[in-house]
């Protein structure tokens, strides 16, 4: 009998599929493909920490800004990166950035909605904080304040108020996450669950254009939802970047906060649904008039919304 001929194709494939497989060019610290080696340099030094800005990567590799701008389109069609405001941030999508990196982006625009959302607490009331780098900024700006009883399940709130005698701490129990010091997880909801209290201050990985509060972890989102449902009122407090982001686990929606404060205008979209819902929104860093965004600006509402600005 004469034996079958293997065709020339198949002889090639599973030549292929014996080779060793690069296992390291799949790791995230790999250059993709038809990078420079400065766009591979600025995804890394956007991966380290969270954003990076024109001026700086300019002055860092001495181009000129148009230069870093075009570096910045290419990996934005590459989806690495994302443009905000002068600059670029790693585009979000089922993981969420580092603790510390998330610490770095927006950093100016945080502390500044810290500050003016702990404006609106007043003394003598309790409140909870959830996780976020924007509500540990609220959490600063709250040690000036007297009589609080705060319930937390975010270990780095913890820390910043327990010193403070006029401020009662208590922390839910449950599994810590080692990467941000939050606690997670039904343990932790069920123990915000036997509280009622006046404020809940929650932070959000990002917000589409329907109004829908994302975030990345089921667990942390199941002790968010509770915390929305035990307070009296509801305070968002999120920076813009979260309006160009994305991320895969529903919180709520926009309709069911009481107070969004923000650092500047609100994309159309959103700031109909604010308008229309009766959600007072509060502006942190306002744009003097005239100012315009370097690229893919968010265009403001053309209806008049409840606005205060810081």
């Amino acid at each position: 009998m004469r034996a079958a001929t293997v065709p020339k194709r198949v002889n090639s494939l599973v030549d292929r599929l014996r080779k060793p497989v690069n296992f390291g060019a799949y790791h995230k610290g790999a250059a993709m493909a038809g990078l420079s080696h400065r766009q591979t340099e600025i995804l890394n030094l956007a991966r380290a920490s969270g954003r990076v800005l024109v001026e700086d990567l300019a002055r860092r590799f001495e181009v000129s800004a148009q230069t870093i701008r075009k570096d910045l389109n290419d990996l934005c069609e590459q989806r690495a990166l994302t443009r905000i405001h002068g600059g670029a941030m790693i585009a979000s999508g089922v993981e969420n950035l580092a603790y510390e990196a998330r610490r770095f982006v927006a950093a100016e625009e945080k502390k500044a909605i810290g500050a003016a959302a702990a404006a609106l607490i007043p003394n003598g009331c309790s409140l909870f904080i959830n996780i976020g780098t924007t509500t540990e900024e609220v959490a600063s700006a709250l040690t000036g304040h007297e009589d609080l009883l705060v319930i937390t399940n975010n270990l780095n709130v913890a820390m910043l108020l327990y010193r403070y005698p006029r401020i009662e701490v208590v922390v839910a129990g449950g599994a810590v996450r080692r990467a941000d010091g939050a606690v997670v997880g039904s343990t932790a909801t069920q123990l915000i669950g036997q509280f009622k209290v006046d404020y809940a201050i929650i932070g959000v990985s990002a917000i589409d254009e329907e109004g829908a509060l994302l975030d990345f972890d089921y667990r942390e989102v199941q002790v968010a939802q509770a915390i929305i449902a035990n307070a009296r009122s509801v305070m968002l407090v999120a920076d813009s970047t979260k309006f160009t982001r994305s991320a895969p686990v529903r919180i709520a929606h926009v309709s069911q906060i009481n107070t969004f404060v923000t650092d500047s205008a609100l994309p159309a979209g959103l700031a109909n649904i604010c308008h229309s819902r009766g959600i007072e929104v509060i502006e942190a860093l306002p744009k003097a008039p005239g100012e315009t965004e370097e690229a893919e600006p968010l265009e403001p509402a053309n209806d008049p919304i409840p606005i205060r600005r810081g």
